[in-house]
């Protein structure tokens, strides 16, 4: 880990007060995560509680505090989609990938999310990755697509 690289981002605010999360969006960015390292260095560097910046990053939905895959990829399990074949797109998102929802590939490639709803209903079923929606899925569209995200 590179303290150089947390301390760059936190001399970016200039000494402003309320910082810390854009401070931990930015290290997210960054890493992907939000390594144990890196929020010590925030608290040092910040003048706070570490149990501050935990609070902070568990309650958010957007950070991590495990590795994610360079793709995120969520699978909107809303009224809308479950109806229209929602779980058996989860499944075979699940089985290509070889892992199950709020878990990660061995090589980082992807995370894979179930979500409540992604507010696109027309769509359904849809999967969103890296903020692209694939709509009125298929199952025999999902591998395609995936393998669209290397």
């Amino acid at each position: 880990m590179e303290l150089d690289t947390i301390d760059r981002i936190i001399d970016e605010y200039d000494g402003e007060d309320g910082i810390l999360i854009q401070v931990l969006q930015d290290v997210q960015a960054e890493y992907n995560w939000l390594p144990k390292e890196a929020l010590e260095r925030v608290c040092e560097r910040l003048g706070i509680p570490l149990t501050q910046a935990y609070s902070v990053a568990s309650f958010y939905k957007a950070f991590s505090l495990v590795p994610r895959g360079r793709h995120i990829a969520n699978v909107c399990m809303g009224t809308a989609c479950h109806v229209r074949g929602a779980p058996r797109i989860l499944e075979k998102v699940e089985d290509v990938l070889g892992i199950k929802a709020c878990e990660t590939t061995q090589d980082r490639r992807f995370s894979l999310e179930r979500v409540n709803c992604l507010g696109c209903c027309a769509l359904g079923p849809v999967m969103v990755i890296d903020g692209e929606a694939h709509g009125k899925l298929a199952v025999s569209g999902v591998e395609g697509i995936l393998d669209g995200y290397e």
